[in-house]
């Protein structure tokens, strides 16, 4: 199943050192039965998209739960193909618990925020627990940050974009 993992920085910093991750909390998302109830209509990469766009609203939450004292504001998703998942529709239509740490070779794509996106980035961080409560301001500022597309990168190439950040 491919599965889409919410990230930061660091801890994709910290996958290509270790070659493998271990998503916190061994969340993720993905196209579920579940989610795809949930939409009217849609093909499958509508709803991959979907469920990325969950993971990328997760990357927020990390962003924002950042103890450092500047938290480096691009969100990260990492697609991974995972065999071992436990579909959780208690949480959310579109989230998964992976079993264990994700390797390296399970690795489809990375997908990371533009520079451009940091000062939309920033705001949403700051406000995605209003947003989440519903907050009409918050969303619209999380809208701004999801207006922002992620750049795809195949596996590969993390280590370079990493050495030019």
């Amino acid at each position: 199943m491919r599965v889409y993992l919410p990230a930061t920085l660091p801890m994709l910093r910290q996958l290509v050192e270790d070659k493998q991750l271990q998503p916190l909390g061994g969340t993720g998302f993905a196209l579920t039965p579940a989610l795809r109830e949930s939409y009217a209509s849609g093909d499958t990469e509508e709803l991959e998209y979907a469920a990325m766009r969950e993971a990328s609203r997760a990357s927020l939450r990390l962003i924002a739960g950042d103890p450092g004292e500047k938290p480096e504001l691009r969100r990260v998703v990492i697609s991974a193909d995972v065999d071992e998942v436990t579909l959780r529709p208690d949480l959310d239509h579109a989230v998964v618990k992976v079993s264990g740490p994700v390797r390296w070779k399970q690795i489809a794509a990375v997908h990371v925020d533009a520079a451009e996106a940091e000062d939309a980035v920033r705001a949403a961080a700051e406000v995605i627990d209003a947003a989440d409560l519903g907050d009409p301001d918050a969303e619209f500022a999380l809208g701004d940050a999801e207006d922002h597309e992620l750049a795809w990168y195949a596996p590969q190439e993390v280590p370079f974009l990493l050495e030019l950040m």
